[in-house]
């Protein structure tokens, strides 16, 4: 009874609207109450969730993610990319992918990522003559790959999800390699949609120009070098490379770039504050549901009911895929990671699955959550400003669907895309 009533209150409160941190938060209160213990104990689980010190570089790397997003470095992304790729069939839509995985690499939030080279790009492009849907598709398709970058404070939670069983650096090169093949599989797509659809090609401006924007974007996309060669070498924790970025990205934007004023910082601060909130609000009451769901062995209860379908791993893996999808489409992705991971996780490696390999697995489903409704808040962001509507652009996401969804397959079934990197540095 006390599982059905934390299965039925967390349901019913996705379906009627209530806020996911609030829908998760009641279902553990009720099941709580249940069960005859004191409110209290909510509250003392809520706490030792957040109670982690890996957590600090969660602000962290929001904080610097906001710095560049205001501090001028997304046009100089820009303008690198459309001077490296602008030339090529439909080059801006290419350019447009380099672009937003550069400063995927830099914000580690595709939100950000959207908002920010969204709001250059998807106007550009329009008035280029691109369509707005093909505009709109490429820029939340090719965002995406922030979520597997060393910024991503995406990983610090799910490492911390699945009870820090692998470590952030191991993490962080696991995602390198499925972000770049990821790259690889948006330019394609747009590559393939541009030349059906006759998109034009610009002209090439020189090495000369392709070397002064690279030079002007370098020193943004210098945060990554920092964070991955800190974490490396050993001088710093995952947390201190963040601080790290945090203290590079204020120096970067007030004195080399000098385009950060008073007010953006503190427009930056703000932000980060309402984000930070946001995100340990969700892993308190995660913390307490996730108690609930080891209590009551929903994981072996899960497994149980995969295993009468099929035994064979590859099946297994591949249902995991489709309920992370279809959760992902109501949830977003740090909730999604929160509540799936404990369930998930064990499954996975009771069939031979790395957590690492399963951790760029879930990543990359939460990802393809964020451009699927009715949740789908990166292609939200993308249609308000590209003003259409998200009807027309899912008529015409396939080929960016594939892209994804490549990806997500070959991580799933190609061990050694996210294992490689880890096991030769020894994470």
């Amino acid at each position: 009874m006390a599982l059905t009533i934390l299965t039925v209150v967390f349901t019913v409160g996705l379906l009627i609207g209530v806020p996911v941190v609030f829908a998760i938060g009641i279902s553990a209160v009720a099941t709580t109450l249940y069960e005859g213990l004191p409110v209290a104990v909510v509250f003392q689980k809520m706490t030792n969730g957040m109670q982690v010190f890996t957590f600090l570089a969660i602000p962290f790397f929001i904080f610097a993610g906001e710095l560049m997003l205001i501090g001028g470095i997304a046009d100089r992304i820009v303008d690198f990319a459309k001077a490296l790729l602008g030339h090529v069939k439909g080059g801006l839509g290419m350019s447009n992918v380099i672009a937003c995985t550069l400063f995927g690499g830099v914000s580690g939030s595709p939100v950000a990522d959207v908002s920010a080279m969204g709001g250059v790009l998807i106007p550009a492009m329009k008035k280029e003559g691109y369509d707005a849907d093909y505009a709109v598709n490429v820029t939340t398709h090719a965002a995406l790959v922030g979520a597997l970058m060393p910024t991503s404070h995406n990983i610090i939670i799910y490492v911390l999800a699945c009870g820090s069983i692998v470590s952030v650096t191991s993490m962080i090169l696991a995602g390198l390699i499925p972000a770049l093949i990821l790259m690889v599989c948006n330019l394609s797509a747009a590559y393939y949609v541009a030349r059906k659809r006759n998109y034009p090609s610009g002209t090439f401006p020189g090495w000369r120009e392709v070397g002064v924007t690279f030079a002007a974007a370098a020193p943004g996309l210098f945060v990554v070098v920092i964070i991955v060669t800190g974490i490396l070498t050993g001088v710093c924790t995952a947390t201190e490379a963040a601080s790290i970025a945090v203290l590079y990205a204020l120096l970067l934007t007030t004195l080399f770039y000098r385009s950060l004023t008073w007010p953006q910082f503190v427009k930056a601060l703000a932000h980060t504050v309402k984000k930070t909130g946001i995100v340990l609000a969700l892993i308190g009451v995660s913390a307490n549901f996730g108690y609930w769901i080891a209590r009551y062995k929903i994981a072996e209860m899960t497994g149980a009911a995969l295993a009468t379908i099929s035994e064979e791993p590859w099946m297994i893996f591949l249902m995991i895929n489709i309920i992370l999808f279809l959760l992902g489409t109501f949830l977003d992705m740090a909730p999604t990671l929160l509540v799936c991971t404990p369930i998930f996780l064990p499954i996975a490696m009771n069939y031979g699955m790395h957590p690492t390999q399963f951790g760029i697995m879930i990543l990359l489903n939460c990802a393809l959550g964020l451009n699927t409704p009715p949740v789908g808040t990166t292609q939200f962001i993308g249609c308000a400003i590209g003003e259409i509507s998200v009807e027309a652009v899912m008529k015409s996401i396939l080929p960016f669907y594939l892209a994804l969804t490549a990806t997500m397959f070959a991580v799933t079934f190609i061990p050694g895309l996210s294992m490689t990197l880890p096991n030769l540095f020894g994470n």
